[in-house]
């Protein structure tokens, strides 16, 4: 029974019944103050901070390096497959990283929101070392005319998110074209508004005495693995898989959040309703994590095949970046994992104390 001592409240668990009516007396609730051990307080402290760690690295500013709300790939999906601009994974001899412009015979008539879209996710990939350090744009219209040449400087210049650092145009390898392009670079560089170097090279022989073979795809004659579509399908699993774990990491800390405040009850009934309630939040929550556990493996090898399935073959800096983002996110919803069964151990400890304590006191009042 609660009573008030010196200003102090005592705590007894046990349903106070009145002696005339013997109902329950109105004046006490069904639950008290808050109770939570030390042990539990310090293990729901080591979750929050395990959540908060996990929620921050699964952010989409952690594994795409924009300050603004950005684009994932599926929300232009359609777009990144059209394939008219990449990001190989290739650098420059300081580390820049390189975005080529594949021949694209419809390059003119792409929207200009499209365009920008994927110029803002591809330059927003990099870290922000790598960003700083500027872009190099590889332009390639051997197939193509000087007209083409100009669209796509001309929307370079004006669209292009990125720091740029160097531009490089495979010149149109007919002679007519090669001559409009060589003429129009002298008259209409002012026009570009932009102070960057172009260098006009005439051979993929040429660009490779700039950029090295091995930081440039085969289409330009390197050495380069790429496979465009393989690496659309990577960035949209992982950056699901991110939002899924940011997602989990918050559901983490407001079920923790739920438990550490809970009242404890005073009857064995309601003390058994909650434990069979929270048991039931914990268990549907494990399971969430198990499989975010085996679907972070799964894509972390898919990520990891091309060098587990070829023993020659290394992974492209992109590749490497996924496989480096997809260890630290599996690393902390580890951490995290076990920091949720370490702080559910506590809260499940102290109720069962609680319910066994009611059952004595209900038998010793018998």
């Amino acid at each position: 029974m609660e009573s008030e001592r010196g200003g102090a409240v005592c705590w007894n668990p046990v349903v106070v019944w009145c002696t005339k009516c013997e109902q329950q007396d109105p004046r006490y609730s069904p639950y008290t103050l808050v109770r939570i051990t030390e042990a539990e307080m310090r293990a729901y402290h080591r979750l929050v901070g395990s959540c908060i760690r996990l929620e921050y690295m699964a952010k989409k500013d952690e594994i795409m390096q924009q300050e603004v709300r950005p684009l994932m790939a599926v929300e232009i999906i359609e777009q990144l497959h059209r394939q008219f601009a990449i990001l190989s994974g290739g650098r420059g001899e300081d580390g820049a990283p390189i975005i080529t412009f594949p021949e694209f015979s419809g390059f003119k008539h792409i929207p200009d929101e499209d365009f920008l879209n994927v110029m803002t996710y591809l330059t927003s990939i990099p870290s922000v070392e790598a960003a700083s350090i500027g872009f190099v744009v590889v332009i390639d219209r051997r197939r193509d005319k000087w007209s083409s040449v100009k669209a796509s400087l001309t929307r370079i210049a004006v669209a292009f998110p990125g720091n740029l650092q160097l531009i490089f145009i495979l010149r149109p390898s007919r002679f007519i074209q090669r001559t409009f392009t060589d003429i129009g670079i002298k008259y209409y560089q002012n026009e570009f508004k932009t102070k960057v170097p172009i260098i006009m090279v005439n051979s993929v022989s040429d660009l490779h005495g700039y950029i090295d073979k091995s930081q440039l795809t085969r289409e330009l004659g390197g050495t380069l693995e790429y496979r465009h579509g393989q690496w659309v399908n990577h960035r949209t699993a992982i950056e699901n898989f991110a939002l899924t774990l940011k997602t989990t990491a918050q559901m983490l800390q407001t079920f923790g959040a739920c438990l550490a405040t809970t009242e404890l009850p005073r009857s064995m009934l309601s003390t058994e309703d909650l434990l069979m309630s929270h048991t039931r939040q914990r268990d549907k929550l494990q399971d969430e994590l198990k499989l975010l556990g085996k679907q972070g493996t799964t894509l972390l090898s898919c990520v990891q095949e091309p060098a587990t399935k070829y023993p020659n073959s290394k992974l492209n800096l992109n590749q490497f970046e996924n496989v480096t983002t997809m260890e630290r996110l599996l690393v902390q919803l580890d951490e995290t994992e076990k920091a949720f069964s370490q702080f559910w151990s506590e809260h499940h400890l102290k109720l069962n104390q609680c319910l066994q304590l009611q059952h004595f006191e209900h038998d010793f009042c018998k």
